[in-house]
């Protein structure tokens, strides 16, 4: 049967109540002499934990020597510590860890004590980075720099090392470790150096690296005569003073154009514009001026021209300085001033009054383009513009039409179609009635744009309808009259439609019109006037209902009630009064699918 050992129970309890040295003599009296030495390590104290080793655990003695030594180091007794790392070398490869560490710290000690070739040795022996930085630290701290700069390197401590070599003024070692420093400092402590032996091109690399612009111009001016490569610095950092020092070399060069950009650049306003006032090159100022300018640089710059009598210059800068109606006044004096009507002061002028926002300013402007200043109307586009601006889409409607009708008597049908279908859009949009005019206007327009596309598709019995309408008005348009009332007259006969041929080739006999007939198709007509087909009449229109009164005898392509008088609704594709019953649908599916086509 087992039985407690009394001397150790008794060592336990006065290990508890503190009074180590009985605990001490218990343990050693007990059957486990050995956990007095644990005691003593517990307790970390290490002389008697080393005295009880050598008569308990002799094996124990490196391992307590090395943590004694760490001890020791941390309080400052480093020629102890450093014997007791000594002490704790173990002759055995199963110990490396444990050796590893008492020469990492033989090295650290052994710096402390003076001995530097053994602590630099040791460290560098070692592959330990964290060893090589603390050892690079202490000798940093004794002014070591030449072997702290080299364990700094070996340690992957790139920025260190450069600021040891620096002071070390070895410049060498400075410029194979730049790749791997990114520290602004270093590089500008490194272009100095190299500015001052004369490499300025390795001075310019340098301050580059450190984010010094201003540098890198003054000695691309000064010291490498490389103003474009200057110039390129300048624009890429928008460096204030490197853009100074630029100016002020093409001024010495009298490139006065290059000198007042920079001087803009550098944000000297007052300096550019004198410079610019004093060669003639005031429009050049401003343009580089652009629009990041103050309201004072506009207003210099809008008195400037003005003075000059450059009115589309000065209406240009009293705008961006906040004067709209002085803008707007001059900008009137310059869309006449030479006799014609200038598109850039026009369309200057309608944003001048759109940004105002001011209805004086507006009623002034229509006034202008009316021709109530100075009798001479302007041309109806400007005033369609200015309308659509100021979002007074009803006068913009009555005035899209005016310009449509030029256009369309111009032969510009494209034009004149696209501007009223925008417009028609935009009243839509607006939710506000589209008017009769516009609309009527539109329809034939579209109805001769379709009418060219279903004669390409070789639907003669669409085109044939379509034309018919546009030659029934053939007098609004005037520059293509003949070419139209001759394809009416061809697509007609091919559709089978012998009285609308018939009478549409009887207008083209007019005197006024019959000698502007291209030949390839005169005979033929006049064929069709002296021997009209004789038979059966031409083929019944067909009918579609009214949507508003209900009356039931109504041509498609009449698009307008005999009886309500109101405009009938139409189909985009074929342009003819159209009401989607299920009869009809099939036959607009297949217009849509040819015109997908097509």
């Amino acid at each position: 049967m087992d039985t407690e050992d009394p001397k150790l129970l008794s060592g336990h309890i006065a290990m508890f109540l503190s009074d180590f040295t009985l605990a001490q003599d218990l343990y050693l009296s007990s059957g486990s002499p050995v956990c007095a030495l644990e005691m003593r390590r517990d307790l970390l104290q290490w002389e008697p934990a080393l005295q009880l080793a050598r008569k308990l655990a002799p094996q124990q003695i490196p391992y307590i020597a090395r943590e004694y030594a760490a001890q020791l180091e941390f309080t400052g007794d480093y020629p102890g510590a450093l014997t007791h790392y000594e002490r704790g070398i173990i002759n055995s490869p199963e110990a490396d860890d444990h050796n590893t560490a008492c020469k990492a710290g033989i090295a650290r000690t052994a710096l402390r004590c003076g001995d530097i070739r053994r602590g630099v040795n040791i460290a560098t022996e070692l592959s330990s980075k964290t060893l090589k930085r603390e050892c690079a630290d202490i000798l940093e701290g004794k002014k070591q720099y030449v072997e702290a700069a080299t364990l700094y390197e070996a340690a992957g401590q790139y920025e260190k090392a450069a600021g040891l070599y620096i002071k070390l003024k070895n410049w060498t070692r400075v410029g194979t470790l730049l790749p791997n420093i990114t520290a602004p400092k270093i590089h500008l402590q490194y272009a100095k150096a190299k500015e001052a032996e004369g490499s300025y091109r390795e001075a310019v690399v340098a301050y580059e690296a450190a984010r010094e612009p201003d540098s890198m111009v003054r000695i691309l001016l000064h010291n490498l005569n490389s103003p474009e490569d200057a110039v390129a610095v300048v624009r890429s950092s928008k460096s204030v003073e490197g853009a100074k020092m630029v100016a002020k070399f093409f001024q010495r060069l009298d490139d006065y154009e290059s000198a007042i950009q920079f001087l803009v650049l550098s944000k000297c306003a007052d300096e550019a514009f004198q410079l610019a006032r004093a060669h003639g090159k005031m429009e050049l100022y401003a343009e580089i001026l652009g629009d990041d300018a103050s309201i004072a640089d506009y207003n210099s710059l809008a008195l400037h021209f003005d003075n000059e009598k450059n009115h589309l210059l000065a209406g240009k800068f009293y705008y961006k300085a906040g004067q709209y109606s002085k803008s707007l006044k001059q900008l009137e004096r310059a869309a006449t001033s030479s006799g014609v009507e200038d598109s850039e002061a026009m369309q200057l002028a309608i944003q001048v009054v759109t940004d105002a926002d001011d209805d004086a300013l507006t009623r002034q402007h229509i006034d202008f383009l009316m021709g109530e200043v100075d009798g001479i109307p302007k041309e109806a586009k400007y005033l369609f513009r200015l309308y659509m601006a100021r979002k007074k889409y009803r006068e913009a409607a009555r005035t899209a039409v005016i310009i449509a009708r030029e256009e369309q008597n111009a032969g510009n049908y494209q034009h004149a179609h696209d501007l009223l279908l925008g417009m028609c859009r935009e009243l839509i949009h607006q939710q506000l009635e589209v008017p009769t005019e516009m609309a009527s206007a539109l329809l034939l327009l579209h109805s001769y744009t379709l009418a060219r596309l279903w004669v390409k598709r070789g639907r003669h019995d669409l085109a044939a309808r379509l034309l018919l309408r546009v030659a029934n008005n053939i007098s609004k348009f005037p520059a293509h009259s003949v070419p139209i009332l001759t394809s009416t007259v061809i697509e007609c006969h091919r559709a089978g439609l012998k009285s609308s041929s018939f009478n549409t080739a009887a207008m083209l006999m007019r005197p006024e019109m019959r000698d502007q007939i291209d030949e390839k198709y005169k005979k033929k007509i006049e064929a069709i006037v002296r021997k009209p087909q004789k038979g059966r009449d031409e083929e019944e229109e067909a009918k579609s209902p009214c949507p508003y009164c209900g009356e039931k005898n109504l041509a498609e392509s009449a698009l307008e009630c005999h009886k309500c008088h109101r405009q009938l609704p139409y189909c985009i594709i074929t342009v003819l009064a159209s009401f989607l019953t299920s009869s009809r649908l099939p036959f607009v599916r297949t217009l849509l699918r040819e015109t997908e086509t097509s």
